[in-house]
Order: C-alpha cells, then structure tokens, then sequence
C-alpha cells in the first residue's frame, strides 16, 4: 500500500524535475543557434526583396490570367447550367414515359422540385 501513496506524489515530483531541465536545456539550444537564426533571417529578407521586385512585374501577367480565368469560368458555369436543364428535361420525359406505362399518366410531373431551387 505504501508504494501507492507515493506514486502521485513522485510523479508530481518527476514531472516538475523534468520541466525544469528540459526548459533549461530549451534556453541553451536556441541560445546556440541565435547567430545562425541572424544570418539566415539577413539571407530571408535580401531573397525577400528580390522576390518583391520580381512580383511586382507578375502582377500584370498574373491580372491578365485573372481575367481569361474568368471567363473560362463563367463558360464552364453557362455549361453545367445548360446540362442540368437537359437533365430535368430528361427526368420529366422519363417520369411521364413511366407513368404511361404504369397506368399513372394523370399524376402532374411539376410536383417534384427542380435540381436549380
């Protein structure tokens, strides 16, 4: 029964010694690497700048493809509209065949609701 008792206690006990080490051995690693850190922060702003030179001369390719990407867009959109009509129609023919044949050809085909609501 005695080694329960301290088992809470010297878990407690190891996870507060280990925090502390492990906090302490944390502090000396990005002490170490601090100058490196510098150095390469100094390399990351100079490609930085580069890089900003360079999309600022993109940015009328890339408004260029904006809008010719805009209207492929558009073209697909008129295009998925257009087929979905030929699928309702579709449906509408198909239902009223069906409903010949099964005798119910009274029943109104507009009472389903369209794919387009």
């Amino acid at each position: 029964m005695k080694e329960r008792d301290g088992f809470g206690s010297g878990f407690f006990a190891g996870a507060i010694f280990g925090s502390v080490v492990g906090g302490v051995l944390g502090a000396l690693v990005v002490s170490r690497r601090d100058p490196e850190l510098a150095a390469e922060q100094e390399e990351q702003i100079s490609a930085d700048a580069i890089e900003a030179r360079k999309a600022s001369t993109s940015k009328r390719r890339q408004m260029k493809a904006a809008e010719s990407e805009a209207m492929s867009m558009e073209t697909a959109r008129r295009s998925l509209e257009d087929k979905i009509a030929q699928l309702n129609a579709t449906i509408d023919e198909v239902r009223q065949q069906l409903g010949n044949v099964n005798g119910n050809s009274g029943q109104e085909i507009h009472d389903r609701p369209s794919l387009r609501e």
